[in-house]
């Protein structure tokens, strides 16, 4: 029997995408919109900071490599959106008190 996945766990491991740019993982950016998880497949919506951001490939190449590390996850979709737009305030605390 396959064990389910939990969000939080996905979250967690999330949080080992760093953002070149900026220092900080995706997580505590803001970056991650939604976590879908159906069965053993997962959908991340996600943005970036900036929709021309260079590093586009290598953002989503390393959010789908992190979700797919966890044991039990058979696939991984990153849809990539820009509404709502990023804004700073979807920062963490913890990361807003750092730039401020």
């Amino acid at each position: 029997m396959t064990k389910q996945i939990v969000k939080e766990e996905l979250m967690k491991q999330l949080e080992s995408v760093i953002d070149p740019e900026l220092g900080v993982d995706v997580v505590n950016l803001g970056l991650i919109y939604e976590v879908i998880i159906k069965e053993t497949d997962v959908k991340i919506v996600m943005t970036l900071t900036t929709p021309g951001c260079p590093l586009h490939d290598t953002m989503i190449n390393g959010v789908k490599s992190a979700i797919q590390h966890h044991p039990n996850v058979t696939s991984c979709h990153v849809e990539l959106v820009w509404e709502p737009a990023w804004t700073p305030e979807r920062m963490s605390e913890k990361v807003r008190d750092m730039f401020a």
